[in-house]
């Protein structure tokens, strides 16, 4: 993939969206310095280049009961395909 360069707007843009990925294009286009319809054309062509590749929402670990974090480290005998497929579906939630 070829890289993005981003110009200052871009850069305004991008950083917005990564505070608040809500905000309206209005806000957005004012918090950048620019009208609304430029600035959409700007997010847009954000997206379809692959720069902004998704929306998300962060869910707080607390609110939902699940205020521990854990790090583990995992050794397989062999990496091979097989192996690392049946990894994975050992992993998958109801398996």
């Amino acid at each position: 993939m070829p890289q993005i360069m981003l110009d200052e707007i871009d850069t305004k843009i991008v950083c917005a969206l990564q505070r608040n990925g809500r905000i309206s294009n209005f806000d957005l286009a004012a918090e950048v310095g620019l009208s609304p319809s430029p600035c959409l054309r700007r997010v847009r062509h954000l997206e379809s280049v692959g720069v902004i590749t998704d929306y998300v929402a962060l869910v707080s670990s607390e609110a939902v009961g699940l205020p521990v974090t854990a790090y583990i480290q995992v050794r397989l005998v062999s990496q091979a395909d097989r192996n690392l497929a049946d990894f994975e579906q050992a992993l998958r939630p109801g398996t």
